[in-house]
């Protein structure tokens, strides 16, 4: 019995759509993210005083130096990842200077942070894009 090329091929592309798509995790909301607005680029890695949560910071600020500068703010913590997102936390708004309820994913290579009063449903998310390093200039002092 002898199996035809075109057989085995068809096999093959079944068996690779047939494979869910690889899902995020815990450690790929990690690493530098620039805003939508691109004024402003967040890192997020393990809390200092909780290696357990995830934490967001301000890294670098258009507006470094200036009265208005953010360098260095916390904005997030999230205290645990489940269902593909990190929650049970606080996301904090800088140009309200509030703190909401919030969730982070990562889809399609992008950083989805939702922040919310209530439920998340009734949220507003805010979508960033990783980056490999900071700009140049300005440069946030430490």
């Amino acid at each position: 019995m002898s199996s035809s090329p075109r057989l085995l091929c068809a096999v093959a592309l079944l068996a690779l759509l047939a494979r869910p798509a690889l899902a995020a995790g815990p450690d790929d909301a990690k690493g530098l993210w620039l805003a939508a607005d691109k004024d402003a680029v967040l890192e997020f890695k393990s809390c200092a005083d909780k290696p357990t949560a995830l934490c967001g910071r301000i890294v670098w600020d258009k507006d470094a130096g200036q009265p208005d500068d953010t360098c260095g703010l916390q904005i997030a913590q999230l205290e645990r990842y489940e269902n593909e997102a990190w929650r049970d936390g606080w996301v904090h708004d800088p140009r309200d200077n509030k703190k909401y309820k919030g969730a982070l994913r990562v889809k399609s290579g992008e950083l989805h942070i939702r922040a919310f009063l209530g439920t998340e449903i009734l949220g507003q998310t805010e979508r960033l894009q990783r980056i490999a390093a900071l700009p140049a200039t300005p440069v946030c002092k430490p």
